[in-house]
């Protein structure tokens, strides 16, 4: 599948999925997505932040109890998606957290380009500061002093995505 070219219409019909069928996305379509995450701009030019999918059954388990335990839930926050993504960046990047809400947001719309959907989970920043992550973030094969950024579900929608909401008024200023 491609990308729809027109990024206002991404722009504006992009919503959040909270509901996925069981079937897992394509190779190309993950690497579609995870290549617009790349693109992403980041302070300086660093391209510091990092991007793990996760598409294993058993660290899926692992990382939905982790952000269910932060969460104070038992339900899994990243409402049974086939595929994980997790953004980390370096503790040291004063820029981590907009550089990693860069990436995330590139991979949102490229998803939602390619007609998947996805979600923002939050958490992450919390679940791999402790020892339990930590221990995890070395499963994966990543170097000491990234901390997490932010995550996304994604997969295939099993509902269509309700319209956008009226914008608000009053949220824009422009000075000449």
């Amino acid at each position: 599948m491609t990308m729809e070219t027109n990024i206002l219409d991404t722009i504006k019909t992009r919503r959040s999925c909270r509901k996925y069928t069981t079937e897992q996305i394509s190779d190309d379509e993950l690497n579609q997505v995870i290549e617009a995450g790349l693109y992403a701009p980041s302070g300086h030019g660093q391209q510091d932040p990092v991007i793990v999918a996760v598409q294993d059954e058993e660290m899926k388990q692992m990382l939905t109890a982790m952000n269910a335990a932060v969460m104070g839930v038992t339900s899994n926050p990243f409402y049974d998606a086939p595929t994980y993504i997790l953004v980390f960046a370096s503790a040291d990047n004063k820029n981590a957290f907009q550089d990693g809400s860069c990436v995330l947001e590139n991979m949102m719309l490229a998803a939602h380009a390619l007609g998947l959907g996805t979600c923002w989970i939050n958490r992450e920043h919390e679940m791999f500061a402790t020892e339990e992550g930590k221990e995890l973030m070395k499963t994966m094969g990543l170097k000491e002093g990234l901390i997490g950024i932010g995550a996304l579900s994604i997969g295939h929608p099993a509902t269509p995505a309700k319209p956008a909401a009226e914008r608000k008024m009053g949220r824009v200023v422009i000075i000449k």
